[in-house]
């Protein structure tokens, strides 16, 4: 089950870069849970799926040779939700009220940003990522998914700022 899960299903092994397979995935997943139940859902789905993904790198990574394996991905779903997250919650500050679904710009950033900051690794997630085993796995995609949310609420100010 551990596999199954780290794997999420199995995505992990679709070839190649499974982590962007992982995110691309991700992206739809987490606007159909927003339309579902606006941010609040969006938020509890990504804390479980975390939760998930370290109980599932907690069991599936010891004994393996490569404590980062291409095929677990449920840490680029967790990221990519948690970008997702930060548009969300800013949404619900706009003057019209959140919207059912958040406009193509938002989550095509997030997207973007995510891959980025995830191949990237700066600053916190390179530090995650070189602490290696369950908590490098999880908490590097965690801070590529804050810096990608972040880096979404800034580009979207931009934005307006520039277009007002």
């Amino acid at each position: 089950m551990s596999r199954l899960v780290a794997t999420v299903f199995g995505l992990g092994h679709i070839r190649p870069a499974p982590g962007t397979w992982a995110s691309a995935l991700a992206v739809p997943a987490g606007l159909g849970l927003h339309a579902l139940g606006g941010v609040w859902l969006l938020a509890a789905a990504t804390l479980a799926i975390t939760a998930a993904g370290f109980w599932a790198c907690a069991r599936y990574l010891p004994g393996l040779a490569d404590q980062d394996p291409d095929e677990v991905v449920i840490d680029e779903i967790a990221g990519q939700w948690l970008a997702l997250c930060f548009p969300a919650l800013a949404f619900l500050a706009a003057p019209s009220g959140p919207p059912e679904w958040l406009p193509w710009p938002a989550w095509v950033t997030a997207f973007g940003l995510f891959r980025l900051f995830d191949i990237c690794k700066p600053w916190l997630a390179g530090r995650a990522d070189r602490e290696g085993g369950v908590r490098g796995v999880m908490l590097d995609d965690l801070w590529a998914g804050v810096f990608a949310g972040a880096g979404v609420i800034l580009v979207g100010a931009l934005w307006h700022i520039v277009m007002l």
